[in-house]
């Protein structure tokens, strides 16, 4: 067991999080919890326990993979629809265990439809639109023959979902290109009613869009990074205070990221610390060896930049961040010793370091530097 550090989860953050999206969402709306890249790094199995006992009953993944740690933690009591990657080697377990998943080209339609003849159990199916992300999803010249394949295989498909993915709904740099897709999107849905034939729901909106298009909330959104409590960009965080009277942050980060003091040096004048020449001392120093590297997560891209809490005082990485250890300067605080708290993501003493901050620092998204964060490093759920 990794014991170099720990991820604490509050589950009492979450709940204010899903209290927040449900009222800001309303009744109607279905709220599907996107828990893909090991549920944005908090953990998977850990994080939909604390979702489903916070009442939500639908969670999106990316892969099977991701499906089968869901279904095998919390069982038939949830629905689990796959947005990504689903095999053909993988498909009669979709079908058997009554899995949704996205369907965007005729291959994996036909082979869904395959195997629900041979199962005789129908596959649960989201068409996707291909709107203008360019990445997935059936074109417009394709629709008339999906909705063929549809009418014809009543027997073997369930028309769950009709959906699309927007290209950027963070950033108002692409307004008219979202706006273009949301048209292009409502245009398709018209189109396969107008041929006599409905998807249970529709659902377009991630977190940015729900936020910044509201419109596109319809009967599901596909929430990620803001039930983690993070916004998708400082421009989705401003665009909701500035409709606000109160410029509170809603949202509360679920995560904390902690590990201890490993070894504790002094450092002379004119000496380097660790590998290479990328950090001289130009006086003498106290240093804080800390039992986290890239390996575990932490970029190296935060060499000589980074930050970590102790005692409640900001602390600077110096040095490379190396594979299991990183170096901080404790010159300037008192009564620090080993196996001394360190806040890598967190609160200590009111000083927090924020994942924004990191990315910031590091030229990471939010999203990338938390799926990035080591799977063996233990979860542990909190009040």
């Amino acid at each position: 067991m990794h014991t170099n550090s720990i991820i604490e989860l509050s589950q009492s953050a979450l709940e204010k999080n899903i209290a927040f999206l449900r009222k800001t969402f309303g009744k109607k709306v279905i709220l599907s919890s996107v828990v893909k890249g090991n549920a944005y790094g908090h953990g998977l199995a850990e994080f939909v326990t604390m979702a489903n006992d916070c009442g939500i009953t639908h969670f999106s993944v990316f892969d099977v993979e991701e499906a089968k740690i869901v279904h095998t933690t919390l069982q038939d009591k949830v629905t689990i629809m796959v947005m990504g990657l689903v095999s053909d080697e993988d498909m009669e377990w979709v079908v058997t265990k009554g899995v949704e998943f996205f369907v965007f080209e005729k291959n994996r339609l036909n082979k869904a439809i395959k195997t629900a003849k041979i199962l005789r159990k129908k596959a649960k199916i989201h068409v996707e639109i291909e709107t203008g992300m360019n990445r997935t999803g059936f074109d417009k010249k394709e629709l008339t023959s999906v909705i063929a394949i549809l009418k014809k295989e009543s027997e073997q498909l369930t028309f769950k979902g009709l959906c699309t993915h927007y290209a950027g709904a963070e950033s108002i740099a692409n307004y008219y290109r979202i706006d273009r897709q949301i048209k292009k999107f409502e245009e398709a849905y018209q189109y396969v009613c107008a041929n006599n034939i409905k998807p249970e729901i529709k659902h377009s909106a991630c977190s940015a869009a729900s936020m910044m298009f509201p419109q596109t909330r319809m009967d599901l959104v596909r929430i990620g990074i803001m039930q983690y409590g993070l916004w998708p960009s400082p421009e989705v965080f401003v665009n909701y205070l500035n409709t606000k009277k109160s410029k509170i942050d809603p949202l509360n980060r679920v995560i904390t990221w902690k590990s201890k003091i490993m070894n504790i040096k002094t450092v002379n004048a004119g000496e380097f610390i660790g590998y290479g020449n990328s950090f001289l001392a130009e006086k003498k120093m106290t240093i804080a060896v800390i039992p986290i590297g890239y390996s575990h997560g932490y970029s190296r891209s935060l060499s000589n930049q980074g930050r970590v809490l102790i005692n409640g005082h900001r602390c600077v990485v110096v040095g490379s961040v190396n594979m299991n250890m990183m170096t901080v300067d404790i010159t300037d605080i008192g009564n620090v010793k080993k196996e001394d708290e360190v806040i890598l993501i967190g609160k200590q003493d009111e000083v927090s370091v924020s994942i924004a901050s990191f990315s910031d620092l590091s030229n990471q998204l939010n999203y990338e530097l938390l799926t990035r964060i080591s799977k063996t490093i233990p979860r542990k759920i909190i009040e």
